[in-house]
């Protein structure tokens, strides 16, 4: 990869601490990861003006770039295990970025770093600018947070005051007249206590007294209006003393009634207020748990395409998440099979079916004794019955159909052979080993295959094909390079079926070797079939009513990869049963009303 750089230079020198010069622009090429499909392309990046934008190719940028990034709140993220790689992520947008060498990423990494330190949220003089506009903006918008029912609330609530500021007066007022009239009554009082004794003391002279010769002397006063004279204090003789008493009982009144609304007012402003922070309580923790679930999230969350989730060693995705995954494509996967079988009417390939005689011969290819001697060990040893071995599992069992594990792993890697017993009427040994052999049908029933060819025809019943498999994210793709051959295995007496075997076995060819796109798989698969016929009644010809295929399905495969063990035991438990009710129904479909091909 070549890099190139454009550099901006001023013409006079000036003092770093008082400004610094324009960001380095700097473009070249780079490896960006386009999806899971095509991976690691090299694009032309540019880095300019605090964006990151990248082209297809450095001819193409007159046609306008094919994405870009502000860096002003971007994440850069070395990898830890690639050198050569740095992410760089906005919010849930992220770009995979592979350099030349170590050196080449830290160049790249620096120039992106000055372009975010001298955006506008990274350097000193941008947020200098920027604070006073934020804090007139923070001042203005105090006052609207006032509502109209806020305001209309307090204005009450003041005049309610204002109300008790002039009953306050008003009592003040009455209690200085009543204190005026109290004083008043307490002088006239004191004043009568002392005319009293004075009337007295006088009235001790008009009494009679005795003199020497017991004559009695009598006070010459006779006016009794001087024992007890009519008082009237002066000055409270303007008072109504009564009127003033109810204007005082009136206005406590009126205080009372005053401060029992207020009250009632700041009842309802509290019983607001703690209306409103329930509300904002609520919103607050309705926030913190969808924060706090968004975190959750995105720490787990895949970016669907991003090569660290896919399989590998250092997969940061888990077993469970992945298991998800996989079943969630699988699922989608059967979606847009059954809307495309319900639309796609198959096509009537005109199948030759080649006579038995003709797939009784063992051939003179260079594989023939690698076949044959697959062939004699499925015939010895596949046949046999496992049910009652303990180390076969029964994991699914529907109807006529039985599928048996033995679970065998070897340097982590699951190597689990699969049995499948099965019963199908209506069809042959030799039509069911056909249809699984011959490759002008094979789309029709394999829904799993991406593309396939033929390598090499061996002889006619010999061929060796290459073929890749869908990808199911987040696992890596698969490819297969194998042998097929399909055998007529005549019965050693009368009373034993004929036996039809399809082997399926791994080879190295020239023509189809390795690639970093796809995992090679090895695989040893066998389709064995038994065609057991019952006797017509009477002198009637044999029907698809009085036959049945005994279909012996046996499996042996590496996958390859760091698919999880426990993935890729329930992907086989949930596919393998699943094709064999698919392919078996799609034979008797085929060959409903058509003759009988032994």
């Amino acid at each position: 990869m070549s890099d190139n750089q454009s550099w901006n230079s001023s013409g006079s020198e000036e003092d770093p601490e008082t400004e610094s010069g324009p960001p380095v622009e700097r473009c070249g090429v780079l490896s960006k990861w386009t999806n899971y499909i095509h991976g690691w392309q090299d694009r032309w990046v540019v880095l300019k003006n605090n964006t990151l934008s990248y082209y297809k190719s450095e001819d193409e940028t007159e046609y306008g770039c094919r994405g870009s990034i502000c860096l002003s709140k971007a994440v850069i993220t070395p990898h830890d295990f690639d050198e050569c790689r740095f992410d760089i992520s906005v919010n849930d947008s992220v770009w995979y970025l592979r350099a030349q060498d170590p050196d080449h990423r830290q160049q790249w990494i620096d120039a992106i770093e000055q372009h975010k330190t001298e955006s506008g949220y990274g350097s000193e003089s941008s947020l200098r600018r920027h604070g006073s506009m934020v804090s007139l903006v923070s001042g203005a918008s105090g006052y609207s947070a006032t509502s109209t029912s806020s305001f209309k609330k307090g204005h009450s609530l003041r005049e309610k005051l204002a109300e008790m500021e002039t009953f306050r007066d008003i009592l003040c007022r009455q209690v200085d007249t009543l204190q005026k009239f109290f004083d008043a009554c307490a002088d006239a009082v004191s004043k009568d206590e002392f005319q009293r004794d004075k009337v007295v003391e006088d009235d001790e002279d008009d009494f009679p007294t005795t003199r020497s010769d017991g004559d009695f002397l009598h006070n010459t006063n006779g006016n009794k209006e001087k024992v007890f004279p009519h008082v009237t204090p002066k000055g409270i003789n303007g008072i109504d003393f009564k009127g003033e008493a109810i204007t005082f009982k009136a206005t406590t009144a009126g205080i009372l009634a005053t401060l029992s609304h207020c009250i009632e007012l700041m009842v309802k402003r509290e019983d607001s207020w703690q209306k409103r922070m329930d509300k904002e309580t609520e919103k607050r923790r309705r926030v913190e748990e969808a924060y706090k679930n968004a975190m959750t999230e995105l720490k787990k969350k895949s970016h669907f395409g991003g090569p660290d989730y896919e399989e590998g060693p250092n997969s940061l995705i888990n077993e469970e998440e992945f298991f998800d995954a996989v079943e969630a494509a699988l699922d989608r996967q059967d979606k847009i099979e059954e809307q495309s079988q319900s639309e796609k009417v198959r096509l009537h390939w005109s199948t030759s079916m080649t006579s038995g005689d003709a797939f009784s011969s063992v051939g003179t290819h260079r594989f023939v004794q690698k076949v044959e001697e697959m062939v004699q060990n499925h015939m010895t040893y596949s046949l046999q019955d496992v049910g009652g071995d303990a180390n076969w599992q029964l994991v699914v069992e529907e109807g006529e159909m039985k599928v048996y594990r033995r679970e065998v792993e070897e340097n982590g890697i699951v190597l689990d052979p699969l049995k499948a017993t099965h019963a199908v009427k209506g069809v042959t040994g030799h039509e069911v080993c056909n249809y699984f052999w011959n490759v002008d049908v094979r789309n029709d029933w394999e829904t799993t295959i991406e593309n396939f060819h033929v390598v090499e025809t061996l002889a006619d019943n010999a061929i060796i094909i290459y073929q890749t498999h869908k990808r199911v994210w987040p696992a890596s793709q698969r490819d297969v390079l194998y042998l097929s051959a399909i055998r007529k295995i005549s019965a050693l007496n009368e009373n034993d079926p004929e036996t039809w075997i399809v082997c399926n076995f791994s080879v190295d060819h020239s023509s189809a070797p390795l690639n970093n796109r796809c995992v090679r798989a090895k695989i040893n698969i066998a389709m064995i079939c038994q065609t057991l016929v019952s006797p017509p009644e009477g002198n009637q010809e044999i029907s698809r009513d009085n036959i049945l295929c005994k279909i012996t399905y046996v499996a042996n495969v590496n996958p390859g990869g760091w698919a999880p063990a426990s993935v890729l035991r329930a992907v086989a438990k949930r596919e393998y049963p699943k094709f064999l009710k698919r392919f078996t129904s799609y034979v008797q479909e085929k060959t409903a009303g058509k003759p009988i091909l032994f």
